[in-house]
Formats: structure tokens, sequence, C-alpha cells
């Protein structure tokens, strides 16, 4: 019975194997574009249209990392679980609970334009390509792949790129949250740091405009950088970077201009406690009155085994404050910024196409995208700074840090500040803009700087991370910066005399009492830090093992016993493992790569940063400083650039050469250049080809 059993399950699966194989075959596409891959294997995309150009960017992005692609399409289908099981069965939850399917049926037509509807679906048809292509190794229930997979991507990503789905693990824990402690904790799909300067010829010796697009985001997942650089004959060659699942660069530059976000985090969520009609479990009170739930259900396919799923279904409830959470301490609805916008794609693809400030301003005026600072330079000498946001405009005189009483519309918000209402400045007189996730009210130095207009329930950052600090400290002390120091600055591994690091040690060194002999030789080696984090210093190690720190000084909870504790194990750590204390920083902190480990300079909330995970003893990277690109225009408005990623472009193809190609590169702090005309890629061709063809 049991060998009967066993067969029947083989069977079935053999069945079901041989159906998926044959239902995807090769079809006929109709796309005019050619990939050019350069020496370091970074695809240039050459379409005839924007449409054949999109087509292309596709299929090259799912040679190099179609894995990372196929599970973004899962998660944003909503049949993650489907795949991978139960412990991703939250993500399909989250399709639901922020209604990205409804958003994405009712707006898909009449929301975007017939343009950027055309990209988004040759786009998908490069994915189907490659998927036909390679059927044996995908996931067939994703195929085909359509325009709407690829904005509902957008609409199911936004959210959570300011940390919403942190907001609802925080209510589904055993006791009720109080988020007006809160300090951004980042999740899977969230962004990270960042770092952005430009300067122009007011503060350069030679007269260039120069800017640093220098992102910092996780080095593998759904938000990991992929380099590419996107031609047509319809007006579209930029260079730059974007995540798995975009049709269109996220920060980069074409033959005009450049432009750079860093993460900023205005207020863009408030949690209301309902109070539930005891009578009646989908009915809440709002003013004075009981109002009724909208209800819906959303089933989650979870795989078991082999070919076997087994699906079930999760009631979800809308209020009219927004999705709703029902947890052991109450109920709760959440309200966030962008709710049911579509343009997203829209709006970064119009940014890809601008000419000149004029036309970049008027695709940012589409206030499609909810966060992120934006800094911006073009060759014509202007830079540009703004703190993008879909901000709410709240009732004044009211705690939005706490969760709100749920019975009061007055609470409820609708409205936003206008793009001209954001903190921006244009052109200072210094010459010089940056942001460090950081204040924007200290985008420069001097009297230039922005004044503070909008009101603090905004959220708006008022506090310097050391990055802004060292940035003011160094571009912003220097009024004729040459080009090598441009670079320099860019990767500086100090700390700040007034950050938040330089703080806790002072304190915990003036607080330290021991008679330990081995730890007393520690205390000495952290006195005698000069606050460097270079692969040769022998002070750094231990000072980066010892101390968590903070980007706010505000949030930042000194308690001597713990970093006692911490340093004390720091100490015997490196004893047991490296045999001594004062190690070099680059004997711990390592970029790792399949066989290749190398030696890393930088640290927490450095301008050169880094962030790492203990892996066998070693302090691994695991985010910060990866992709970025350095552009500059000279006297004439000719534009020249460098660019360099952590890994290589094929940042999951293990079998590629440029799987960890520009990793010796990234670690030396040094850079290759990047191409934005044909002569000069053909110069540095490896190979070229037809998606179609292959």
């Amino acid at each position: 019975m049991k060998i009967r059993y066993i067969v029947l399950i083989l069977s079935l699966f053999l069945l079901y194997s041989f159906f998926n194989d044959n239902r995807i075959v090769v079809r006929e596409y109709n796309y005019n574009v050619t990939i050019y891959r350069d020496n370091w294997g970074v695809p240039h995309i050459y379409g005839e249209k924007d449409v054949d150009t999109a087509f292309g960017l596709a299929y090259a992005h799912s040679e190099d990392d179609y894995e990372t692609l196929q599970e973004v399409l899962l998660a944003l289908r909503g049949n993650l679980a489907s795949v991978k099981g139960k412990d991703v069965a939250p993500v399909d939850y989250l399709v639901g609970f922020l209604n990205v399917w409804e958003t994405v049926e009712l707006k898909y037509d009449k929301e975007l334009s017939n343009e950027v509807k055309a990209v988004c679906e040759a786009y998908a048809d490069g994915i189907n390509l490659y998927m036909e292509k390679n059927s044996s190794k995908i996931e067939s229930s994703l195929y085909p792949v359509t325009g709407k997979d690829i904005v509902a991507g957008f609409v199911f990503r936004t959210p959570l790129m300011f940390d919403l789905d942190w907001y609802i693990k925080e209510l589904m824990k055993e006791e009720k949250p109080d988020f007006s402690d809160y300090t951004q904790t980042n999740t899977e799909y969230s962004m990270y740091g960042s770092n952005m300067f430009a300067i122009n010829g007011k503060r350069s010796t030679d007269g260039h405009t120069r800017i640093s697009i220098n992102s910092h985001q996780p080095w593998e997942g759904p938000v990991t950088w992929y380099e590419a650089h996107l031609h047509s004959e319809e007006g579209w060659n930029i260079s730059g970077g974007l995540f798995p699942g975009s049709p269109v660069i996220f920060k980069g530059y074409n033959e005009n201009l450049a432009w750079s976000h860093t993460v900023n985090s205005p207020d863009l969520v408030d949690v209301y406690e309902l109070f539930i009609n005891p009578d009646n479990e989908y009915e809440y009170f709002l003013d004075g009155k009981w109002e009724r739930f909208e209800v819906k259900n959303h089933p989650i396919n979870i795989k078991l085994l082999g070919p076997f799923n087994w699906t079930f279904n999760r009631e979800l409830l809308f209020s009219k404050h927004g999705p709703v959470i029902k947890a052991k301490h109450g109920v709760y609805a959440l309200r966030y910024s962008g709710k049911g916008l579509i343009g997203q794609v829209e709006q970064w693809f119009n940014m890809n196409k601008s000419s000149n400030l004029e036309e970049f301003t008027n695709a940012m005026k589409k206030m499609q995208i909810p966060m992120f600072n934006t800094l911006y330079a073009d060759k014509k000498g202007n830079i540009h700074y703004i703190y993008n946001g879909i901000i709410p405009k709240r009732k004044p005189k009211v705690n939005y840090n706490k969760i709100l009483p749920g019975d009061r519309s007055d609470l409820i918000w609708d409205d936003y500040y206008n793009y001209s209402e954001l903190p921006q400045i244009t052109n200072p007189s210094t010459g010089y803009l940056q942001n460090c996730n950081s204040t924007p009210y200290l985008a420069t130095v001097g009297e230039n700087n922005i004044k503070i207009t909008l009101p603090s329930n905004t959220g708006i950052e008022e506090y310097q991370t050391n990055r802004a600090y060292r940035a003011n400290e160094l571009y912003g002390t220097d009024e004729s910066i040459t080009k090598e120091e441009f670079y320099n600055y860019k990767y500086d591994t100090y700390y700040s005399k007034k950050s938040v690091m330089k703080y806790a040690l002072d304190r915990f060194l003036n607080d330290i009492k021991t008679d330990d002999s081995v730890l007393l030789e520690g205390v000495k080696i952290l006195q005698k830090w000069d606050l460097g984090n270079q692969k040769n210093n022998t002070s750094a190690a231990l000072a980066l093992l010892t101390f968590d720190i903070t980007y706010n000084i505000n949030d930042f909870k000194y308690n001597y016993e713990k970093i006692f504790k911490k340093f004390e194990k720091s100490v015997n750590f490196l004893i047991d493992n490296y045999g001594k204390i004062d190690i070099e920083l680059g004997e711990i902190q390592v970029l790792r790569r399949g066989d290749t480990m190398l030696g890393l300079d930088g640290g927490p909330d450095i301008l050169r940063a880094i962030y790492t995970k203990l892996v066998d003893n070693k302090r691994v990277a695991r985010h910060g400083d990866c992709f970025f690109q350095m552009v500059e225009w000279d006297l004439d408005g000719n534009v020249s650039a460098e660019s360099i990623h952590q890994y290589g472009s094929a940042t999951l193809d293990k079998e590629s050469p440029h799987y960890s190609d520009q990793a010796h590169l990234f670690t030396q702090m040094k850079m290759k250049p990047s191409y934005l005309e044909l002569d000069s890629i053909l110069k540095n061709l490896k190979i070229s080809y037809k998606p179609t063809d292959k």
C-alpha cells in the first residue's frame, strides 16, 4: 500500500511537470534591440524605440539575476508562499492588505500614459522571452508576466520602502506598541542609507560641475542595485542603477543631467485604535455612529510537498482610515502616504528622459514617489536639492506619534503639502549641496540654508548624521575642490568629533573602571583611536565591535553596563580568534563573495559606509556603500563618469566572470569608466547580441 502511494505521488508529479514544461514555448517578438556588454559585463541596451530598450533591459537583467526577479514577481503576485512555503506567507498577506491588485486593475488603463504602459509591457516581454528559453529552471506559474505585474511591483514595494510592514509587525506583538519611541527599522523591502554631494564651478578648481551618486543598499536581495545603460532613438539615454523588476533607472545620469536619492524619514504612517461594536465585530465607532468595515477575502496558497499546495483564506478588513489589523490587544487601522498611487514608474521614466532642470522639476511635481531626498546637477552648472515627500497635512496640537483614537474623523488626513512647500534650494552661492540621511535645513553651509517652514508633525529630520557632519567638514570648508579631493572626501573613513560615536567613546572612557589587565589594554587601544576606520587602523576593530551607534544622538541610549559587557566580550573575542586586541580592521571587516575575501575600510555611518554581520568570526559586509557613480561636466558641457559595484554586473550568476570582478577595485576604493557613447562602448566591448537571436 505504501509503495503504491509513493508511485501515485511520483506519477502525479511527473504529469504536473510534463504539462508545465510543455505550455511554455518561445514566441515571436518584434523588438529591435541590441545588448552590448562591456569588459565589465555591464549591459548597454540599444533599442530603436523606448519599448525595444525596455525589452532588452529585462532580458539582460534576467540573464544576470533571474532568481531575484522571479522572487520579486512571486511576491507582488501574492504567490511567494506557493513556492517558498509558509514562512513567507506574511508577504503574500501584505499584497492583499495593501490592495495592490485592486489598485492596479482600477487605475492601470486610466492613470498611466500609453507610452509608459507600453514600456512596462515590453519589459514584461523581455522576462517572458528569458523564461521561454529557460523553462526548466523557472517557476512556470508566473508565465506570462504582464505590464500590470511590473506596475504592481511599484505599488507593492513603495509603502514598504518607508517601513509600513514594520508597523504591522509591531502591532502583532504580544504587547501594545508605543510608536512615540519609534526609530526607523529597516525590513526586507525598505530603503537604507545613502550619501549625495554636488558642487558646481563656484567650488571646483577647474570650473567643472560634479555629483556623487552614492546610495547605500543591501548587497543582495530584492532592493539590490543593478547597473545598466539604456538608449533609444526616442531620446532615452541614461546610465544608472535600478532594482529587480524596474524598467527605468532610479538614480543616474544622462548627457545633460544627473540625480541621486537618499532615504529621508518624514512621518508617513499613522495608527488608529478602533472601537468595535460588542454586538457586531464588523462595525467600528466613528463620529458618534457605527460604521461597517469593507470586508474582503484574500486567498493565500502555500506549498506543502512537491506539486501539492494548500490554499487558506484570510479575511481583510478596511475602515475609512485604511487597512485594519486585529491584534491581541486591540483592533487598529493604518493610514499611509501615497495610498492608491500608481504613477511611480511614470515619474521616474520622465526623470530619465529629462534634459534640463525645468523638465526634471516638472517630472518631480507629479508627486508619485512618497519619499527620498533628491539632489540634481546638470551640464549648465545648476545644482538643486529637494526634500521630496508626500507629507500629510495633520491637525495641529495633536500628537500623531502615538496611537490615535479611531472614533474621530477629523484626525483622518486627506491633504498633502504641495511640491512648492517642500524644503528645497537651487544654486546656493556656496556652490555646494549635500544630504546624508540628515536634516534638509543644513544642505549647504553658511547663510544659504533652507529655513524651517513646515510644522514638526511632518517628522522632517532636524539632526545631522556623522556622514553629514563629515561632508560639511570636508566639502563645506574647502572652497576650491580638485577632482581628486572630490573623490577622496567621498571615501572618507572618519567619525566627526560631533558624532554619536565620539560622544559614546568619550563617555565610556570616562566611566570605565576595571583592574583587569587585559581589559586595561583594550582601554588603551580605545584611548589612542583617532576615529579613523582604515583597513590598517589597529584601534577601529575593537571600537566597532564595542559600540552600537545611531544616526541621531537623540535616539542613542547610553548604557554603561551594556557597553562594558560588549567591550569585555569584544576584547575576549579578538584574543580568542586573532591572538591580540589591536588587529588591523581589514583582518576582521571583509567583503566575501564566493572564494573572494578582501579587507574593507569604513564602518557604520561613515562616508565610506560599511555595515556587517558576524560570519565565521569575520565581520562580513552586508550593506552600505555599493553601486555608485561619480559624474562631471567640463566647461563645454561634456559629460564623463565613473562607477563601481561592490561585486559585479552578474549579481546572482555564480558562473559568470562578472560575479565578483569589481570587488578588488571596490575594496581598493577605485572606480571603473562608465560609458554613455556607443563609440566608447565598442572600444571596450566584450560581447554584443540581440535577445531574439540567441
